[in-house]
């Protein structure tokens, strides 16, 4: 293929003429990151000599640091590198900015709230939505000290990860199921379903099936791991006072240790709303979208990897493995205070009241989608091969949740609950029985913001231990959820 010369204001590079049909159809569709093909080799091995040579060879215009605030949504601090080493400078020292606006409510005191964002060279990808040729470089945030700073939501998810890993010798991962509602005002040739009808539907009785798979293309392209993708059960007719139908779908990002499966959740998010801007469509993550309605929620599973490899969640004798057994008991005993990040919004108490795909007890099961945690079933091959590792499912979280602060709080829960004396008991009256009840009485779950706070205060330890969560930042989600 011939290389094409070109000239961005100083910058001289090369870059590849465009591809005739019959060659395009003859490049290699794997990795399916775009960045790792262009590469040559995995994520993990990039250098910022490499990403300075691909800026170059490119033609590449801006470089975008990207990180996730306060809120759990991405944001973007944008740059258009004047010189090779000014590129090399973003890359390897990062950039300044405010700690106390990107973390509000999180304990930064704005009198000394100078925070450094850090790229991670691995993470870099091309972003599909620039206008112009653009990189993003995911970043973490150091202090003034040059620490990671301790009230990031990047820093504290990945101290958690690592603490668990550390004492446990368990390496977390996880996925979030990413529901969404698309709406559009509604038009005399459409020919969709009934309310909370979606699930599984296809082209032409749901509208946002193009975009559900452009979205999955793109979130391979830039290296978030990807399951699968569908519409949803909730599909919510047209009412007069907006005109507006909307109809859910869902995409399964695939398993990665906790920090990147928290990334993977804010990526997903950014995409969605990018792409359904594009097609005029507005995107929704609001817990619940109209009351007597399917919610939307952000389930999450784990597996625990032990060497390298994910664990079954039951021994061949039937029994729980312990990882399970320390996760499980973790989310039934800490589940409420989680809520402070699970569950921050005003319809979050309203999609559990429903108890529509939602959990309504404190209680655990094999098969039970009211349960707050459950054991799906695994996938095999017709030789018995499992093709999907086995996971233990987290379904109180919704669409408002904070990706970073919740699994870094699942991380803590889960290396207390291996110290919860008599846990075998603890689990037994807890699980649900065949018909869905509990073989106990079944505690509730908090049911406003001034519950989820007092659950929040008594649980306060196990977030904290390890010097994880700082507690001026427990002190201020407190004070924040007594409000």
């Amino acid at each position: 293929m011939q290389d094409v010369e070109v000239e961005t204001e100083g910058w001289i590079g090369r870059t590849r003429a465009p591809q005739t049909t019959a060659s395009a159809a003859r490049d290699e569709a794997f990795p399916v990151c775009r960045l790792e093909r262009l590469m040559g080799r995995p994520a993990s091995t990039w250098t910022v000599d490499d990403l300075v040579a691909l800026v170059r060879e490119r033609g590449i215009r801006c470089v975008n640091l990207m990180h996730v605030g306060g809120d759990g949504w991405l944001k973007t601090l944008d740059f258009a590198p004047q010189s090779p080493g000014h590129l090399r400078d973003i890359l390897e020292g990062g950039e300044r900015a405010d700690g106390s606006s990107l973390f509000p409510g999180l304990g930064i005191d704005a009198s000394a709230s100078d925070v450094v964002l850090r790229p991670r060279t691995s993470s870099a990808f091309l972003d599909p939505f620039s206008p112009v040729p653009a990189i993003g470089v995911m970043c973490g945030h150091a202090g003034r000290d040059g620490q990671p700073l301790p009230q990031s939501p990047d820093t504290l998810v990945r101290r958690a990860y690592e603490r668990l890993v550390r004492e446990t010798g368990v390496a977390l991962h996880a996925l979030g199921e990413v529901e969404f509602f698309l709406g559009r005002r509604s038009a005399e040739e459409d020919m969709y379903g009934a309310h909370d009808r979606g699930y599984h539907a296809t082209s032409p009785f749901v509208f946002g099936e193009g975009l559900r798979r452009r979205a999955l293309v793109r979130l391979a392209e830039i290296g978030v791991p990807v399951k699968y993708a569908h519409a949803e059960v909730g599909y919510i007719e047209p009412a007069e006072a907006d005109g507006l139908i909307w109809e859910q779908h869902e995409i399964e990002l695939g398993l990665a240790p906790l920090p990147e499966a928290a990334d993977a959740v804010a990526l997903t998010r950014w995409v969605l709303g990018n792409l359904a801007r594009a097609d005029g469509l507005r995107c929704s993550f609001d817990p619940i979208l109209r009351a007597g309605h399917a919610g939307t929620g952000l389930h999450f599973h784990f597996s625990p990897v032990l060497g390298g490899i994910h664990g079954a969640t039951r021994a061949p004798d039937g029994r729980l493995a312990d990882p399970a057994r320390w996760l499980i008991a973790g989310l039934v005993q800490h589940g409420g205070a989680l809520m402070a990040f699970g569950n921050r919004a005003e319809g979050s108490f309203v999609r559990l009241g429903q108890a529509k795909e939602a959990p309504d007890a404190v209680k655990w099961g094999e098969c039970d989608r009211s349960a707050l945690v459950r054991l799906p079933v695994v996938a095999a091959a017709g030789e018995g091969r499992v093709v999907t590792p086995p996971t233990v499912e987290f379904r109180l979280p919704d669409g408002s949740a904070h990706p970073h602060l919740l699994l870094a709080g699942v991380a803590q829960s889960m290396a207390r609950a291996r110290a919860t004396p008599d846990l075998d008991a603890l689990l037994r009256a807890t699980a649900a029985t065949a018909a869905g009840e509990p073989a106990g009485k079944a505690a509730s779950l908090p049911r406003s913001f001034s519950e989820v706070g007092e659950a929040l205060a008594q649980h306060r330890a196990v977030l904290e231990a390890g010097g994880v969560f700082p507690p001026v930042l427990i002190d201020a989600q407190i004070g924040r959820l007594r409000r």
